[in-house]
């Protein structure tokens, strides 16, 4: 194995073979780990912005202290390590549906993945996100009983790219309304991330579902194309 290239683990799973790799980029010189499922890139230390961005924009919504958390998809762990930045977090529970991805945070194959298992504000719910809206395919994980101020959600490449035919239904109307009513409190904020241009029609469903909805292109120097890339978060705040 080349000393610039390291695959830290693969194991195959329901939904393909998912990879860790790691290796030194020459180009940023520095040393990148990521995901793969199959041959699809599902998560870069190299490029974070939009997933660092959408947590801080979800949380600028609210107001108080205490707050309780949810996030739909652990991967490198990025969206998590910025929740727990907020002080006025107190609760933080992510669900990830594959227990592998779980497991090398817990072993510390992930840049300061054991930070955050050993936060004692976050726990880390094995199970499959959608089905606790009704979509899926497997077991829902355990969120707790209580609603959250915040669901926070990156998993799908975008909510017409979506990485099981199953986790379309979160992108219904009704599938948004489950999430709003079953998860949400009251004047609660849902997030997602894309990795595409804002898709005003989805836009439109998010303002029929939410007292108010929007979507904020998140831009980022992208050196290997020699331009700025950039993601799309939606943000929806629930009513009163």
């Amino acid at each position: 194995m080349s000393a610039r290239f390291q695959e830290l683990d693969w194991r195959p799973t329901p939904l393909g073979e998912l990879s860790l790799r790691r290796r030194y980029d020459p180009f940023f010189r520095t040393e990148v780990h990521e995901i793969k499922l199959d041959d699809e890139f599902l998560m870069s230390s190299l490029f974070t912005a939009a997933e660092v961005e959408m947590a801080r924009l979800a949380l600028a919504e609210l107001d108080g202290t205490d707050l309780r958390v949810a996030v739909g998809g652990l991967g490198l762990g990025y969206t998590a390590h910025t929740v727990l930045e907020n002080e006025a977090v107190g609760t933080l529970v992510v669900a990830e549906a594959l227990a592998e991805v779980i497991d090398w945070h817990r072993q510390g194959l992930i840049p300061s993945g054991r930070d955050l298992v050993r936060d004692p504000r976050c726990r880390l719910a094995h199970g499959d996100f959608f089905a606790a809206v009704g979509a899926g395919s497997g077991p829902a994980p355990d969120l707790g009983p209580e609603p959250f101020h915040a669901v926070i959600v990156d998993i799908d490449h975008s909510p017409r790219h979506v990485l099981h035919p199953a986790h379309a239904g979160l992108y219904t109307a009704e599938g948004l309304r489950r999430l709003r009513d079953d998860l949400l409190l009251p004047g609660g904020v849902f997030a997602l991330w894309s990795d595409d241009a804002p898709d005003e029609e989805f836009t439109g469903l998010l303002e029929e579902v939410f007292a108010r909805a929007r979507a904020e292109v998140v831009s980022f120097p992208n050196p290997l194309q020699d331009r700025d890339s950039s993601n799309t978060v939606y943000i929806a705040t629930a009513a009163q």
